[in-house]
């Protein structure tokens, strides 16, 4: 499987490299990666508007850096990292590291790589739309893979997962937009419209403070969830 960007490994956070390696693994409950703590804080700098001779073009950071954007020009949501520090916050996607998991194709459990075979890599999908025709085919997610081992525990953390579950392996899943809040612009200062997903190809992107990778399954292959359940039970 490509990938269509490349993956950051580090996240520069003001004047401090950061990095994302995996959290050591403690003798307390397993928290998933990708889950935020109670001292990682979502920081709300000053949203303003990009013009070009007097027309509004996009949103930024009144006092933009140059890490508030991925290499595709994207505008990101600022959130401090303290991993491992405080309480876990399931069901609260930490951006940086999920941006790094999907990037990755990392477990959103263990940060390890996912698992793959010759059907492709595996992801865990709520089945709400189970029974829409041609489903998961061509779905666009933001929840990143997993690896077998982790199975279980995703399905027992994961409050959309909780609700019911599919396992499904995709040949292909490229990176195809993101997640976030969009702008409309608007005087003195652009205006929150709500969340949506927001493919690249999508003028609607420069208007967007985005908080999550998407990317979109292709060729997929349903997976008996089953025998990883039995498999970590008799280790």
């Amino acid at each position: 499987m490509e990938e269509s960007h490349s993956s950051e490994q580090t996240h520069r956070h003001g004047d401090q490299v950061m990095s994302l390696q995996p959290f050591p693994k403690s003798q307390g409950p397993v928290v998933p990666y990708v889950t935020s703590w109670s001292e990682e804080t979502r920081q709300r700098p000053e949203i303003i508007m990009r013009t070009s001779m007097g027309f509004g073009f996009g949103i930024a950071f009144a006092d933009e850096k140059v890490f508030d954007r991925d290499r595709d020009g994207v505008l990101w949501t600022r959130k401090t990292l303290r991993h491992g520090q405080g309480r876990p916050r399931f069901g609260d996607v930490h951006s940086v590291r999920q941006r790094h998991a999907m990037r990755r194709l990392l477990c959103q459990v263990c940060a390890q790589p996912a698992d793959r075979d010759e059907d492709g890599v595996l992801w865990l999908l709520p089945d709400y739309y189970a029974e829409a025709e041609g489903w998961p085919q061509d779905y666009d997610l933001a929840e990143p893979p997993v690896c077998r081992a982790c199975v279980p525990i995703a399905t027992r953390l994961c409050p959309a997962l909780r609700r019911g579950h599919l396992g499904i392996r995709a040949r292909s899943a490229p990176v195809c937009g993101v997640r976030g809040v969009v702008y409309g612009p608007s005087r003195p200062a652009p205006v929150p419209l709500g969340d949506y997903e927001v493919r690249y190809d999508n003028t609607t992107i420069r208007w967007t403070v985005a908080d999550q990778l998407l990317r979109t399954l292709q060729d997929c292959t349903p997976v008996d969830l089953d025998q990883y359940r039995c498999h970590a039970s008799d280790s």
